[in-house]
């Protein structure tokens, strides 16, 4: 089989879709090669939180002054395979390095550079896809157990007012007032009125795919798995034959380092292994995404359930899913709620990480011909439509490259 379009995305996540979206609304012919089903993969199981106040890296002095500990006890919410510590090694020790004050401010900076209205464009994106019904928007709620762990975190919550990030600081009575679910705790809380949520994520990415293919996208299932530059187009050799393209967009999400690299980009990408878990309901406990902190999850309401999703697990795309993992995200959502059932389901996904947290948006470095839009970490979905738009100004030609300096890797 023999394909040839003007523009090629490989993946079919939402950043893919976002992308294809944009495009092709836009007037431009537009592929989607991705080999599952589009939107399954992390796009479908993460948190469902538009995380517009989420400015802050993973890589911290705080977290630095804590990095043996939180790797290497199996509780912890960050969490490393041992199997997986050797090829780890080299991202490790550049996470360590962006982890220090200096680095850890500058990348605090491109993020809310890139936050910026992310809202706005979900409710735009939403309008297009026909799936406004599925928003909502009554804020998220950080949790703090102690009147300690809410000093603890006084340098983040400075970051986030120096980045014009709105938060209202709740009581322990505040918080019971806003969610009366939640047992009774002395600590406090953080409010972000704005954020917005999603009741279903997998449904957006079903509207997010079929307002794409109305708008003319051509989607092949298949995998994409050599690419080669060829003079003014590029080859994409897949499962099923061939595909030659104007401009390609890697978009494969934890799945863009090897094709990065053949389009001559050597991208220090790797894999943080997100759980979920998930317990049917009428209604859920909490109306809003609710983050104990010290747990590293949130609790999600969504439509006719409750997920618990969150942690990081370093141990790369090929390892089965650990069954600690799951039972750390159930333990810890009963202690916070006592009287939940039975889970429903568990799931696993892959988020595309860099070692700064800021995600790879620009040309390749072999050629313009080839675009890179992966390793957006925990804000894949919340970025989404913000790199639709970056992406579509680089394919049109209505941006410098040199003007994504400020905000991307």
């Amino acid at each position: 089989m023999q394909e040839a379009t003007e523009v090629a995305i490989i993946g079919g996540g939402v950043i893919g879709l976002a992308i294809a979206l944009q495009l092709a609304t836009g007037g431009r012919e537009v592929m989607v090669i991705e080999p599952n089903e589009p939107g399954s993969g992390a796009s479908y199981g993460n948190a469902g939180t538009i995380a517009d106040y989420a400015v802050i890296p993973v890589g911290t002095p705080a977290v630095l002054r804590n990095l043996p500990s939180l790797l290497f006890d199996r509780d912890s919410p960050l969490a490393i395979r041992r199997s997986a510590l050797p090829a780890l090694m080299p991202w490790l020790l550049r996470f360590a390095w962006q982890s220090q004050p200096a680095q850890a401010a500058r990348n605090a900076a491109k993020l809310a550079r890139l936050l910026s209205g992310a809202s706005e464009a979900w409710r735009e994106l939403a309008g297009e896809a026909g799936a406004t019904d599925l928003m909502r928007q009554n804020g998220c709620l950080y949790l703090y157990a102690s009147a300690d762990a809410f000093h603890a975190a006084a340098s983040e919550i400075a970051l986030r007012k120096r980045h014009g990030i709105e938060q209202a600081f709740l009581t322990a009575a505040e918080v019971a007032a806003l969610e009366p679910g939640l047992p009774a705790f002395e600590g406090g809380g953080v409010f972000f009125p704005d954020a917005l949520h999603l009741s279903d994520p997998g449904e957006m990415m079903r509207r997010l795919a079929n307002a794409a293919a109305s708008a003319g996208v051509r989607f092949l299932r298949t995998k994409a798995e050599a690419l080669v530059r060829t003079g003014a187009a590029v080859h994409l050799r897949i499962g099923t034959g061939e595909v030659w393209a104007r401009t390609v967009v890697i978009a494969a999400g934890a799945h863009s380092k090897q094709l990065a690299a053949q389009a001559g980009d050597r991208v220090p990408l790797d894999t943080e292994r997100g759980y979920h878990v998930e317990f049917d309901m009428e209604q859920p406990p909490v109306s809003r995404p609710v983050c104990p902190t010290a747990r590293g999850f949130y609790l999600v309401p969504m439509q006719h359930r409750l997920r618990v999703a969150g942690t990081v697990e370093l141990g790369g795309l090929t390892a089965p899913p650990d069954p600690r993992r799951i039972a750390l995200l159930e333990r810890g959502a009963r202690e916070l709620l006592p009287s939940l059932g039975s889970p429903a389901r568990t799931w696993l996904g892959f988020r595309p990480s860099m070692p700064d947290s800021v995600p790879v948006i620009r040309p390749s470095r072999g050629g313009d011909n080839v675009i890179l839009a992966f390793g957006h970490g925990h804000l894949g979905l919340t970025l989404a439509p913000a790199t639709a738009r970056i992406v579509a100004d680089l394919v049109t030609g209505r941006t410098d490259p040199a003007n994504l300096v400020a905000f991307s890797n």
